[in-house]
């Protein structure tokens, strides 16, 4: 077998080890790298075992966030997200081949993190000295990242290889064929995670580490994959509403044509079958889908729940019940510090004002789906701003919106407007786009210093949130519009202050089904879901082309049937002769 190395750290050789992606404890990022280190370096204990699954957790970092890359693919190419022209002008515009690389990205992460767990497997495997509890431990968080990679790689590029064991142990590499959508969940994704569910730990077991997975996170990602297969397989025809339209209309003012901003129209979608599920049955796909999520609600995988929501967006909450799997990262850490915040928050200069890195955030359309009470737009969206050039150079600020309750608040001067800053007045220009949208206060709250480009922001990939949002579409979709798939619905949005739901209000699965669509557009803004929400329910290319062709920050929205799938990178086809085509229109 080929020498393998793992990155560690020196804190690994001590005798508490604290994982640096998912740790409630900062000691662990506060160490120095030590160096590359062997297998046969590895001591063979429950903390050796420990070392091997930090290997795998690492790559998170050093494979997707270092450079910047994610959560881009994640989060870039939906409806309700935009900004900057320069950031979206790639793949957020449609150009999944761009310069940029973010596709190239998500197969090349995703796969390292499979190989990592393959060999982090292989050498758990051949410990003697480790507790059985343990070892089933570390193997089901190994067995679980193998899913999860494989679940974004079977979305994003439909048909994908699948590597039983590590590159090293087979020589698989340069002959792995594409495994069909439906085997790649039956055979790898499925049973690996109904493995996982019953091996690691969970959060009240007397060993589970505050902030590493737990087996809710396990059972949680398999309520989500039946979900996906669900709505992926449900025959094309069933009817849900969105609400959208085109972002603008072009209007004659005062002899110069301007762009008027429009609201939001529901609009009713008749959902296509998604390629590569047709062999699935939706409603056992959503039986299994509602059993899982409702046993992770009742208890069976330990104690989670809907956590206020000033806690969860928290520094002191990152890793509380509700954040089933997220990426943690150290302030100025030049591994371990994410950069997404920097274009989601924005930096700060020495003034304490905003440089022009803030440049992604939530469009008008998204913005208009909430009550003005609703803590997610609230607390939720950050309202005023000073940007260190466009507005200290007049002396003013910005704000947003330029509607409701937050442009009377800058009119009448209540605070935060009513301080020395604002003496010359503050401004929402719409005309200006590309500075102004709903930008994201989730990450903000949890940077501990925002003057950093590389901060601490975590990143959520699953909350408890979307486990209860799941509960209530496969509880509608299996039983029809319940009583119980309301209640679910509306535990989330009370968190949030927002006003519930009533059963009478939802005559049939459609109407039901379109609100817990919209409630999770509105709940898991920012947090990678929503492109993967419009595909599976097979109105992806419908709600972007509802958009008219672009955004009101003149980003490309227009989308054919070549981008339901992202391309495979060029250099996989060039050294893999198992694949000798890519996805449909991107040869």
């Amino acid at each position: 077998m080929k020498k393998k190395y793992i990155f560690l750290y020196l804190i690994l050789l001590g005798s508490v080890l604290s994982t640096p992606l998912i740790t409630s404890c900062e000691s662990m990022l506060e160490e120095k790298p030590f160096d590359f280190i062997s297998p046969d370096d590895v001591e063979d204990s429950d903390n050796g075992a420990d070392m091997w699954v930090v290997g795998v957790y690492n790559t998170l970092h050093e494979s997707m966030f270092r450079y910047g890359s994610f959560p881009r693919p994640l989060d870039y190419d939906c409806d309700y997200i935009s900004g900057a022209v320069w950031q979206f002008s790639q793949f957020g515009s449609g150009n999944f081949q761009g310069g940029d690389g973010q596709a190239d990205a998500l197969w090349n992460g995703m796969y390292a993190l499979i190989n990592r767990a393959n060999i982090a497997i292989f050498e758990i495997n051949k410990l003697k000295n480790v507790t059985e509890a343990h070892r089933r431990n570390v193997l089901g968080e190994c067995y679980f990242m193998k899913a999860w990679a494989y679940f974004y790689l079977v979305r994003a590029y439909g048909a994908v290889p699948v590597y039983s064991v590590s590159v090293n142990e087979s020589g698989q590499y340069t002959n792995s064929p594409r495994v069909p959508i439906e085997q790649v969940y039956t055979e790898t994704i499925i049973p690996l995670l109904k493995e996982a569910k019953d091996m690691i730990y969970k959060n009240t077991d007397s060993n589970f580490k505050p902030g590493r997975i737990c087996a809710a996170t396990a059972a949680g990602l398999l309520a989500k994959v039946y979900a996906t297969i669900g709505s992926a397989s449900m025959q094309k025809g069933e009817s849900i509403t969105v609400k959208t339209g085109v972002p603008f209309v072009l209007q004659n003012v005062n002899g110069t044509m301007t762009k008027v901003y429009t609201e939001p129209v529901p609009t009713i979608f008749a959902k296509d079958q998604v390629a590569g599920y047709e062999k699935f049955s939706s409603n056992e796909y959503y039986s299994f889908a509602y059993q899982i999520a409702g046993d992770i609600i009742r208890g069976l995988y330990g104690n989670h729940k809907l956590e206020s929501y000033d806690l969860i967006w928290s520094s002191s909450g990152k890793t509380c019940s509700e954040h089933l799997f997220s990426l943690q990262s150290k302030s100025g850490d030049e591994l371990y510090g994410t950069l997404f915040s920097y274009h989601y928050c924005g930096k700060l200069n020495a003034a304490g004002n905003i440089d022009n890195s803030l440049t992604v955030g939530c469009r008008k359309h998204w913005y208009l789906l909430f009550e003005e009470k609703d803590y997610r737009i609230d607390k939720g969206v950050l309202h005023c701003w000073i940007r260190e050039n466009s507005d200290t150079s007049w002396g003013g600020g910005s704000y947003y919106p330029n509607f409701g309750k937050w442009q009377r608040m800058v009119e009448s001067k209540e605070p935060p407007f009513d301080n020395a800053k604002v003496t010359a007045g503050w401004r929402c220009d719409e005309a200006g786009s590309e500075q102004f949208f709903a930008f994201t206060t989730k990450y903000l709250q949890q940077i501990t210093d925002q003057t950093q480009q590389r901060t601490d922001a975590n990143y959520p990939f699953l909350r408890y949130a979307d486990v209860v949002l799941i509960f209530a579409e496969a509880s509608n979709e299996v039983n029809g519009p319940t009583q119980e798939a309301v209640n679910a619905l509306n535990n989330v949005r009370n968190r949030s202050n927002a006003t519930s739901k009533e059963l009478v209000n939802f005559p049939d699965k459609e109407s039901l089904r379109s609100a817990i669509l919209e409630e999770r557009a509105m709940e898991l803004a920012m947090e990678g879901d929503r492109r993967w929400d419009l595909i599976r329910w097979g109105i992806y290319l419908k709600a972007m082309n509802a958009l008219g062709g672009m955004d009101e920050a003149n980003n490309v929205k227009q989308r054919s049937n070549k981008h339901l799938l992202f391309p495979i990178p060029t250099l996989e086809i060039l050294t893999n002769q198992g694949i000798s085509e890519n996805n449909p229109g991107w040869d």
